[in-house]
């Protein structure tokens, strides 16, 4: 199972960008999906999640800014940012909870470097 993620870059303030994250690979389900990120020097937090049946949440910095959404029959995840500012400059990861060969496992992607400028 593998999770690519593309669509980072750089940004100025107040700009958008959009994040893809396709899951391939023997899947036989895919229950959440979501977005973390990742700044220098810092921990990873959960940006955003979205569960099988379309049910979301967000990060308070975050709110009313980004949306997460997913296409299920692409095992795709989408995270589109606007009005984008420094401080969601990170290194953004993808992660499914993917049901395989019988088993379950938490994805993860490789990460995409998104960079706000002022």
């Amino acid at each position: 199972v593998q999770l690519v993620e593309s669509g980072g870059g750089l940004v100025q303030t107040g700009g958008s960008l959009r994040l893809s994250c396709a899951a391939s690979g023997s899947i036989f389900s895919i229950n959440a999906m979501g977005w973390f990120r990742q700044a220098p020097g810092k921990q990873r937090d959960v940006v955003a999640s979205i569960t099988s049946g379309g049910s979301t949440i967000y990060a308070d910095s975050v709110k009313g800014r980004f949306t997460i959404s997913r296409d299920n029959a692409k095992n795709t995840v989408y995270l589109q940012m606007n009005s984008l500012k420094p401080e969601d400059t990170a290194v953004y990861y993808c992660n499914a909870g993917i049901v395989t060969r019988g088993y379950h496992t938490s994805a993860w992607g490789q990460g995409t470097l998104v960079i706000v400028s002022s």
